[in-house]
Formats: C-alpha cells, sequence, structure tokens
C-alpha cells in the first residue's frame, strides 16, 4: 500500500512538472482571456473546472499556475539551501565564539513561525514574486545552517580532513574537497521534504496578496481573487485550492520516501 502511494505521488509530480514545463500540451487557452459573457459558468465538457467572475477558464488558469507556483516554491528551496551552506559552513569553522553567535541567531529565527518570519522578509523587500520567494528562502535557511552545521562538524574531525590538512593542503581547498560535498547528502534530503513548505508558503503570501500579482495565474493568488465569490462560483476556489493541497502532499510523500531510503542506507 506505501509503494501505490509512492508510486501515486511519483506520477502527479511528473504531471506537474509537465504542466510547469509545457502547460500547452494540457491547456492550449490563454490563462488571462476574458470573456464577460461566459462568467461563472460551472464545470462542463467546454469548461471542464468551470469559469471565474472575469470568464476566465479555470482548468486554463490552474494547469498555467502550476509554472509560478512550483518556480516560487523551488526557487525558494534552492535560495535557502545556498544560504544555509554559507551559514552553517561559517559556524562549523569559524570558532567557538563564531560559532555561538550564528547558532544563537538561527535560534532565534527558528522560534519564530515560518510564515510570519517571511512577512517580515517580505516588509523590508517589498511585494512581488522575487519578495515572496526571497522571504520563503530565508524563512527556511536556519533550520537547513544546523544540518549543515552539524554535518560539517563531523567531517572536519574525520581522519582524512586531518590528514589533509597535515600534508599542508590549504583550508579552503580542504573544505572545497572534502567538508563541502559531504555536507550535501543529507541536506538534499531534507530539501525534498521541505519543497512542501515552502510551495504552501509561497501561495500563502500570495493569497495575502504579497507574492504573485493578478492577473498571474498563482494557485494562492487564485484563492484571493475568488473568495469573494464563493456563493456564486465554489469551483473557482476548489480547483487552485485542490491543486495546492495534492501538490504539497504528493511531495511530502516523496520527501519522506527519500528521506527513509537514506535513512536506511547510511544505517546500513
Amino acid at each position: 500500500m506505501r509503494h501505490v502511494g509512492v508510486v501515486t505521488a511519483a506520477a502527479f509530480l511528473v504531471l506537474l512538472v509537465v504542466a510547469a514545463l509545457f502547460p500547452g500540451l494540457l491547456a492550449g487557452g490563454d490563462p488571462t482571456a476574458t470573456d464577460p459573457l461566459a462568467t461563472f459558468l460551472p464545470p462542463d465538457s467546454a469548461h471542464l473546472f468551470g469559469t471565474d467572475q472575469l470568464g476566465r477558464d479555470v482548468f486554463t488558469r490552474v494547469v498555467h499556475g502550476a509554472r509560478h507556483s512550483l518556480a516560487i516554491g523551488a526557487a525558494a528551496t534552492v535560495g535557502g539551501l545556498l544560504i544555509a551552506v554559507v551559514w552553517g559552513l561559517l559556524a562549523a569553522l569559524s570558532g567557538r565564539f563564531g560559532d555561538a553567535v550564528l547558532m544563537r541567531v538561527a535560534d532565534a529565527l527558528l522560534a519564530l513561525p515560518g510564515l510570519l518570519l517571511a512577512l517580515l522578509v517580505v516588509l523590508i523587500t517589498g511585494k512581488g514574486v522575487v519578495g515572496a520567494t526571497l522571504a520563503v528562502a530565508v524563512g527556511i535557511a536556519p533550520g537547513f545552517a544546523r544540518v549543515v552545521r552539524a554535518q560539517a562538524l563531523v567531517v572536519r574531525r574525520s581522519g582524512y580532513v586531518e590528514a589533509a590538512i597535515g600534508l599542508g593542503v590549504p583550508r579552503p581547498l580542504v573544505v572545497l574537497r572534502h567538508v563541502l560535498p559531504n555536507t550535501f547528502g543529507p541536506l538534499l534530503v531534507l530539501a525534498t521534504v521541505t519543497l512542501g513548505v515552502s510551495i504552501s508558503t509561497g501561495a500563502a503570501l500570495s493569497y495575502l496578496g504579497l507574492g504573485a500579482q493578478p492577473p498571474t495565474p498563482e494557485w494562492g493568488a487564485m484563492l484571493t481573487e475568488s473568495q469573494g465569490f464563493l456563493h456564486l462560483a465554489w469551483w473557482a476556489a476548489l480547483f487552485p485550492g485542490l491543486m495546492l493541497v495534492l501538490t504539497v502532499i504528493a511531495v511530502t510523500v516523496a520527501g519522506r520516501h527519500a528521506q527513509n531510503r537514506s535513512e536506511g542506507r547510511y544505517a546500513s
């Protein structure tokens, strides 16, 4: 049963990637095209997910919205990884005082809810896709930084690193050749689990009007636009919300599966 869940999640993620990279294959229409004569049409054969208050096809907008929603989550995760690598390596290699300062900053940021921290960052960077992406990246970076630091400390005390230093290999080269590569395994696994959080947080910022702006077909922004018309067209909010929930579940299932396989490999 568990295997079926993982395969289903993987198949759904493949479909999402196709929708993000080649949305025209699944929905060839213009996601921003309006039709005042076709507002609030319920789902039917012509409009699979119905139409919204401007007569836009909800199915087309949901398919094209995958690109924007996934892009924010993926870019934020990569950005968080880059910040965390620098942060964690500095903490592990800068001595006791530097390590204490950097980790106390990480602890303080981790004490804040992720969405609240993202909102604080958006207040500084400004609203929009770039600001929302940076905000999500900053929100997930402290947790990643602790993982990088822990791995870097383990590798730094290993025999081959001490031997390299003893042979006179420059410390920056030791970091690049030995310490950094050996921190990526657990970090990448953690990133797959965190990707779902990044996607949902990015959508939450768009829902609050701080991420993607209308008429961009992004799932969180679509929920904001449709919330005032739930009594007239429930489908305009249901389908983007459902896609967001299914995406987060699929990413989490795939990430947990990768994490369990990684833990089993390390245990053996």
